[in-house]
């Protein structure tokens, strides 16, 4: 990283003593999400929107550009969106074994169009929410629209079973307050412009890599050189947040950690801090530093961005 970069991005935070942590802090801080373009339509828990600084300047060491960017825990897609928009990679696959997720997916980049017309043609009242919620639809736009609905009216964006809907929100809009359907067909339309740069896969995020990773090379789905973005959720070290946010949280952390090092591909992946994946950083060699971020209930969070060789140094 050049000079003029890291006193661009320099941060000051810090989570203990630089004489007592053996990761360091990264040059780039994590900035305020209205600083950078919002791409994605979904309000993702746990989304990954202020790491897009370390994304660009990450996949902006690869030249050329990356021929593809894998994503295996896609959520908000808002990495592999910013790589494709912003020519950072020439194509991504995002993969999500969440349905409900994976059906806005397929909706979006399928049938954009008639998604679309349902956005602008939507009241969000409480009972036009409720009645969106108490149906489980078998056609796919529909069932993308619904959880449109439900990630833009709930409290968080969180689709879990159990989840709240918004009672006050901005303003006391309630249900309605994070509802702007302009914004969000203007998000929609931009997808499908980019639509044939973006592949999208309902499947476990492991056993997608184990597919690409594996296969690498053998014929053209199979780029010899993809990178990958992976940001699972987070259960490591007793951690219980992704199984309160994500329907589907269950993962072999190890085994992430290990097919990732016998790939011996490029990678960016991002994990909350815990000494269950300090400890798999340093058994299979590689480098994190740590930014310190704000979560929606403005608790300062520590989080490890880790990468197979160190990328975010002075």
């Amino acid at each position: 990283m050049n000079q003029s970069q890291i006193d661009t991005h320099v941060s000051t935070d810090t989570f203990a003593p630089a004489d007592a942590d053996p990761i360091a802090v990264s040059p780039i801080r994590a900035v305020n999400v209205a600083s950078v373009p919002q791409r994605s339509p979904l309000r993702y828990p746990g989304g990954k929107t202020w790491l897009i600084p370390h994304i660009r300047f990450w996949l902006g060491q690869i030249d050329p550009a990356s021929p593809l960017l894998i994503e295996p825990f896609a959520g908000g897609g808002i990495v592999s969106l910013t790589a494709v928009m912003e020519g950072l990679a020439e194509r991504c696959i995002m993969a999500e074994l969440d349905p409900d997720v994976a059906a806005f997916w397929q909706a979006a980049l399928r049938s954009s169009p008639d998604l679309c017309d349902k956005v602008l043609r939507f009241r969000p009242t409480r009972e036009a929410v409720e009645a969106v919620a108490s149906i489980r639809p078998s056609d796919p736009v529909d069932h993308g629209f619904r959880t449109l609905v439900l990630n833009r009216t709930r409290r968080g964006g969180i689709l879990a079973p159990g989840a709240a809907f918004s009672r006050a929100g901005e303003n006391g809009k309630g249900v309605a307050s994070r509802w702007y359907p302009e914004t969000i067909v203007s998000r929609l339309r931009e997808i499908a412009e980019h639509a044939h740069r973006i592949g999208f896969r309902e499947a476990d995020g492991i056993g997608l890599l184990e597919e690409f990773l594996g296969r690498a090379g053998t014929g053209s789905e199979y780029p010899s050189d993809p990178v990958v973005f992976a940001d699972p959720p987070y259960t490591a070290g007793g951690k219980r947040a992704g199984k309160r946010l994500y329907a589907h949280n269950e993962i072999d952390h190890r085994r992430l950690f290990e097919l990732l090092a016998d790939s011996g591909t490029r990678f960016l992946m991002t994990y909350d801090r815990s000494s269950e994946i300090v400890a798999l950083t340093q058994k299979y060699g590689f480098h994190a530093v740590q930014v310190t971020m704000k979560n929606t209930h403005h608790a300062r969070i520590p989080e490890l961005i880790i990468t197979p060789e160190p990328v975010f140094v002075s």
